[in-house]
Parts: C-alpha cells; sequence; structure tokens
C-alpha cells in the first residue's frame, strides 16, 4: 500500500484505482477471465490480474473485458485464467505467473493464436 503523506496522495491514488476498477468494467469483443477464488488467489491470482491490468493500460488496449470469478475448479490448475475471443471456443490456462500472462494477452488476445503449452482442458 503507498504511503498517503497528503490530500493530493490520496487523490491520486484514488484515481488510479477507479482507472483500473474501469479497465476491469470496460465492454468489449474479448473476454478475459481470471479465477480469484480462495485457492486462486493463494496461488498468486492477485498477481497474474494485475499484470493482465496493467497490460491493458500500458499499452492501451481496448475490446477487452476483464472478469473475476470464484473457484473455476481445477484447484491443482490456479491461478487459471480463461479467454473467450468473439465466436471463438473458450480457452482455459493453468498455472498461469505474471509473465505467462503477458505472453497469453499478446498472443492469444491480441494476435488470435492460442498458447497450446499453458491450455488445460476445463
Amino acid at each position: 500500500m503507498p504511503n498517503v503523506k497528503s490530500l493530493e496522495d490520496l487523490k491520486r491514488i484514488r484515481e488510479e484505482a477507479l482507472k483500473k476498477q474501469q479497465l476491469k468494467e470496460t465492454s468489449g469483443k474479448t473476454e478475459v477471465i481470471v479465477g480469484m477464488g480462495t485457492v486462486g488467489i493463494a496461488a498468486g491470482a492477485r498477481e497474474t490480474l494485475k499484470a493482465i491490468l496493467d497490460m491493458i493500460e500500458k499499452d492501451n488496449l481496448s475490446d477487452i473485458i476483464v472478469r473475476q470469478t470464484g473457484n473455476i475448479g481445477l484447484d491443482s490448475f490456479e491461478p487459471i485464467v480463461q479467454v473467450v475471443r468473439p465466436s471463438e471456443t473458450k480457452v482455459t490456462y493453468g498455472k498461469v505467473n505474471p509473465e505467462m500472462a503477458s505472453r497469453i494477452m499478446k498472443e492469444h488476445v491480441i494476435g488470435g493464436e492460442i498458447v497450446s503449452e499453458y491450455q488445460i482442458e476445463g
């Protein structure tokens, strides 16, 4: 948590939080779903979600909906990320760390190519 030393710091932190919240709620065409159940969070899902949101913000990506869900039911594969591109079947990725999330975003979400070595059946 950042140190708040002034009202300006508090306002800046609030604006950043609101901006990240809007990224999660932005309507678009491709959905990225991150499992945020207890097991997922314990396995690092927060860091994975943060990496996805940071990439969307940094690269100014649009037409992407980022959603959080509870337990997806594949605990041994947490953190789990699912990608649903328009008119395509949902793809589930397992044990997704922030570096893997970046690659999934670049290759699958943006490029349309499934990253098969991270894919799990689910």
